[in-house]
């Protein structure tokens, strides 16, 4: 089953640097280089109409075939690469799921 690794960023300390380190990491060039990835989805979440906190700022979407791909795919030198932008940007947090993908 396809299995997906979602990183949610929550809302930083700044959100124009957290937008301009995104850009500058290079983040989503970097997950594109694990090996067994199938999809990549970068979004943002959308603002309260009220103002208030989101419970999340941004998600980063990494498709794999199965978990035993994703898995091993996170063990890799090119995941080494990649970690250190993720929790370099997070000055709100993050969170890094691994979810079984039931249906598309």
């Amino acid at each position: 089953m396809t299995t997906k690794i979602t990183v949610i960023y929550d809302n930083p300390t700044d959100a124009d640097a957290f937008e301009a380190g995104f850009a500058e990491s290079k983040q989503l060039e970097l997950a594109k280089a694990l090996p067994g990835l199938q999809r990549l989805e970068s979004s943002k979440v959308w603002p309260k109409e009220d103002g208030s906190p989101t419970p999340a700022y941004r998600l980063v979407d990494l498709y794999f075939a199965d978990y035993d791909t994703a898995s091993a795919a996170v063990a890799t030198p090119e995941a080494a690469a990649l970690f250190p932008t993720i929790f370099g940007l997070a000055t709100g947090g993050v969170r890094i799921t691994f979810a079984d993908v039931e249906e598309g």
